[in-house]
């Protein structure tokens, strides 16, 4: 078996990467845990910040995303082609049939399905890094990248419960890749041009199409928080004061 966090040694540049990372998900994992432990048991029911659902909707999703990247992690290992998720309405039902648990079934299904990501990932040895996997979406990467993918998906949904964890706790080294993972998306979107300067990490990107006549300007953390859906930005620098233009769905 493969020790994720000593995957480093390998010399597979796949293996070092999927070891920063997974311990980045260990640890971002321990805070949500923390977050979730602390609900009052009647929270789960109470919207969350995402349209629709309820915090338990955003717990069962992230039971199932974890176990979903287990199936893609035993796919690289196993050098078949194993669906992220059975179907699309498997995905769907499995969300709304998990919301409505208590807390502590939905606090140990969470735990678990983390033990169940971590134990797959340690399998892997270090050359089934490099193996393609296919995301729901269809897109196909390699398995490194799932660590980075279950770190998305922790950090955003923790946000996401609106249970007191927000853009300004995220890490710093998540927030900048972050950021320019979404300004490259964005760069040549349909919408006007705009510069972003990071001024904590002294960053620069332009999204949009043609000569920026708009500069942003803030932390990291609250221009990652705008790209990415979860803050209106409020408090960023404009220059010249006009509005923010909106930004289109990133998927």
């Amino acid at each position: 078996m493969t020790d994720p966090k000593t995957a480093s040694s390998s010399g597979s540049p796949g293996a070092a990467s999927a070891a920063r990372h997974l311990a980045g998900v260990e640890e971002s994992t321990r805070h949500l845990l923390h977050t979730v432990a602390e609900l009052e048991p009647e929270a789960l029911a109470e919207p969350s910040a995402l349209p629709g659902w309820t915090r338990g909707h955003v717990l069962a999703h992230l039971a199932r995303n974890a176990d979903s990247l287990v199936n893609l992690l035993n796919g690289a290992r196993t050098g078949t082609d194993i669906p992220q998720y059975p179907s699309e309405e498997a995905r769907d039902r499995d969300i709304a049939e998990g919301a409505p648990r208590p807390l502590d079934v939905q606090l140990a299904d969470l735990r678990a399905s983390d033990e169940r990501f971590t134990a797959a990932a340690a399998l892997l040895p270090p050359g089934a890094w490099s193996a393609p996997v296919r995301h729901r979406s269809g897109a196909v990467f390699p398995a490194a990248e799932l660590p980075w993918k279950r770190l998305m998906e922790v950090e955003y949904h923790h946000v996401d419960l609106d249970a007191g964890y927000t853009p300004a706790h995220w890490p710093e080294a998540f927030a900048s890749a972050e950021f320019r993972r979404l300004a490259a998306k964005l760069a040549g979107a349909e919408l006007p041009a705009v510069e972003l300067f990071s001024e904590d990490t002294a960053e620069r990107a332009v999204i949009g199409t043609g000569t920026p006549a708009l500069t942003v300007e803030g932390p990291v953390r609250a221009l990652l928080a705008w790209l990415s859906g979860r803050a209106d930005g409020d408090g960023l620098r404009r220059t010249p004061d006009t509005a923010l233009p909106a930004l289109p769905p990133l998927g």
